[in-house]
């Protein structure tokens, strides 16, 4: 794609990632992530001082020796991926991609800023997150009216909410799971486990866990039902009840269902992070294969895949129609 004038360019936003795998850092990114009331609502009076008192003391040590186990070479998965993500697409379209991280560095007002110093006039918006939320996609969006709030020559902005939906999103799914089966043999079962939210904010309208269900489905659609695949939700924080069922307590009930093969993929995240190489590859296959489970395999994000970016190529092109 041509794009002489400069003037269309790319924000790829995702969630962000601690700078180091140290406390220090990871304290710092968890308190601009969990200070955001997009993801704890509760009242400022009440949250603050529990966040700080117990919370970021307690959690960011734990946290960042977590991190240490997943960590590249090149840095944080996340980032890694992210800016593998935003070469090959550049690359791909012809047009200026940055990143833009909700919390942590790069900003979304630093990708804007870099944007417009190449010339871009008109911004195309896109949050990795296939299915929509209030607490990731709005998140983005928040920032990104924050970041134009004073600017005194905006930039011509749109803004994609999902792709849950998309026929090509599907189908690069579905191929990384047919290739995985292809050298490792099919399971009793895939699992197809989503970042969790508080229940709560379903009922308050958040689409989120239907836009999760119509993922899995469409999956289970595409791949001919001869695997059985199934929706949970991770990483629950917090008293609260969350969206179910819960991937832990699942992984626990699984075996003694007869599922002893498992595979597990993590079609809310565009790219590998500690939810996925930690929690999943490391904590779930423990408790499967504790409950007496005898082989699981996490399969990998889209990451920076040819399948992948050929998705994201699509959409950037069908979303800059006009401009």
């Amino acid at each position: 794609m041509e794009n002489k004038n400069n003037k269309t360019g790319v924000l790829l936003a995702n969630l962000g990632t601690p700078k180091a795998p140290t406390a220090q850092a990871v304290k710092a990114f968890l308190s601009e992530f969990l200070h955001d009331q997009r993801v704890v609502d509760m009242s400022r009076w009440l949250w603050c001082p529990l966040l700080h008192g117990v919370i970021l003391p307690v959690r960011s040590p734990k946290v960042a020796k977590l991190y240490q186990t997943i960590w590249m070479e090149e840095g944080s998965p996340l980032m890694v991926y992210s800016l593998r993500q935003k070469a090959a697409l550049e690359q791909a379209t012809g047009l200026p991609v940055e990143l833009g991280m909700t919390y942590g560095e790069p900003s979304i007002k630093s990708g804007l800023e870099a944007l417009k110093a190449r010339g871009c006039e008109k911004i195309l918006v896109l949050p990795l997150y296939p299915q929509y939320s209030g607490t990731t996609t709005a998140a983005v969006f928040d920032k990104l009216a924050k970041s134009v709030k004073q600017d005194p020559s905006l930039p011509e902005l749109r803004f994609i909410n999902s792709y849950y939906d998309e026929n090509a999103y599907i189908e690069a799914l579905a191929q990384s799971v047919e290739a995985h089966w292809a050298q490792n043999g099919k399971p009793d079962m895939l699992l197809c486990s989503y970042h969790g939210i508080p229940k709560r904010y379903a009922d308050n309208g958040d689409p989120y866990p239907t836009h999760c269900v119509a993922t899995t489905e469409k999956l289970a659609a595409r791949l001919g039902g001869e695997v059985p695949l199934k929706t949970t939700f991770q990483s629950r924080f917090g008293r609260e009840e969350w969206l179910q069922p819960y991937t832990d307590k699942t992984l626990e009930k699984l075996p003694g269902e007869g599922v002893k093969r498992l595979d597990v993929i993590s079609p809310a995240f565009s790219v590998d992070c500690l939810e996925t190489l930690e929690e999943i590859s490391e904590q779930c296959l423990e408790t499967f294969l504790d409950a007496g489970g005898e082989a699981f395999n996490y399969i990998p994000c889209l990451n920076d895949s040819p399948s992948h970016i050929a998705m994201m190529k699509g959409l950037v092109e069908r979303n800059i129609q006009g401009w």
